[in-house]
C-alpha cells in the first residue's frame, strides 16, 4: 500500500492559515483605499501630523466622472482643506477645542461648518439636475398633506419673515428638499431645507434661526438650480443656528 497524497499533511491547518493571510491582506487593502481622501493627517495648525499611522499612503488612482465631468485623481488631486478659518486655539496643546473669532454662522465654522464640495448641481442618471423648482417639474403635484405654498414663514423668535413661494423637489427620489421663501420687504429669495421646517396650522416654522438671520442665508447663483456647494453652505447655516442663533443656546438645555 502506498501512502495517499497529502496523507501526512494537515489540510485543515493549511486552509485556516490561508484564510488568515487573505483576511490580513484584505484589511490592508481596504485601509489604504480608505486613505484616498483626508490624508495625510494634519494637526490643529494644519501641518502634517507626526504620526500618520501604520499604513503607507496609496498610489494615485484616476476615477472617470460620469456625464462628461472629467476625471479625479486621488489622493494627490483631492480638494484642499478650507484655509484661514475664523477660529483660535483654546489651549497650547493639541486636541483641545477651537473657538470662533467672528460670526460662526457666516464664517462657516463649528456646527455651521461646511465642506468645499463641487460648485455644480447633483445630477440624476440621465445627466439632468436632480433638484429643481416645482414650477418647472410639470409632472409633479402635491397629492397628500399640506401644500406650504402661500403659507407665512415664522422664525425661531416667532417673527414672520416671509412667505413660501415654491418647493424644490428631488425628482428621482420624489421628495421635497427645500422650500423657497420670498422674504418680507423685498429682501430677496432664500431656500430652507425641508428637514428643518415644521408645517403647523397653516404656518411654516423655522426654529433654528431668528428673523434677523434670514438676510445672511447663503443664496444660490441661479434661481433654477442649486449646486452641491450651495446645498452644503445653506444646510450648514441653518444647522449652525441651533447653537449660534442666540447666546442662551450656548449652554446645556434641560
Amino acid at each position: 500500500m502506498h501512502n495517499a497524497f497529502f496523507a501526512n499533511f494537515d489540510l485543515a491547518s493549511l486552509a485556516i492559515w490561508l484564510f488568515w493571510i487573505f483576511f490580513a491582506l484584505l484589511v490592508y487593502y481596504l485601509q489604504r483605499e480608505n486613505m484616498r481622501e483626508g490624508y495625510p493627517l494634519e494637526d490643529d495648525d494644519g501641518n502634517a501630523a507626526a504620526s500618520q499611522g501604520p499604513f503607507a499612503m496609496p498610489s494615485d488612482k484616476s476615477f472617470v466622472l460620469p456625464h462628461g465631468r472629467g476625471s479625479l485623481v486621488v489622493p494627490s488631486g483631492q480638494k484642499p482643506e478650507r484655509g484661514n478659518l475664523a477660529l483660535r486655539k483654546t489651549s497650547g496643546g493639541s486636541g483641545f477645542p477651537l473657538e470662533p473669532t467672528g460670526n460662526p454662522m457666516t464664517d462657516g465654522v463649528g456646527p455651521a461648518s461646511w465642506a468645499p464640495r463641487r460648485d455644480e448641481p447633483e445630477l440624476d442618471a440621465k445627466g439632468n439636475p436632480k433638484i429643481v423648482p416645482l414650477r418647472h417639474a410639470t409632472d409633479f403635484f402635491v397629492s397628500a398633506g399640506s401644500d406650504p405654498r402661500g403659507m407665512p414663514v415664522i422664525s425661531g423668535d416667532r417673527m414672520k419673515v416671509g412667505t413660501v413661494s415654491d418647493m424644490w423637489i428631488d425628482e428621482p427620489e420624489h421628495l421635497v428638499r427645500y422650500l423657497e421663501i420670498d422674504l418680507d420687504g423685498g429682501a430677496g429669495r432664500r431656500l430652507v431645507p425641508m428637514g428643518m421646517v415644521r408645517i403647523w396650522f397653516g404656518r411654516v416654522l423655522v426654529q433654528s434661526i431668528y428673523a434677523d438671520h434670514f438676510g445672511d442665508v447663503p443664496v444660490t447663483a441661479s434661481s433654477e438650480r442649486i449646486t452641491l456647494l450651495e446645498e452644503e453652505r445653506i444646510c450648514a447655516y441653518y444647522g449652525g443656528g441651533y447653537l449660534y442663533a442666540s447666546k442662551h443656546r450656548f449652554e446645556p438645555q434641560i
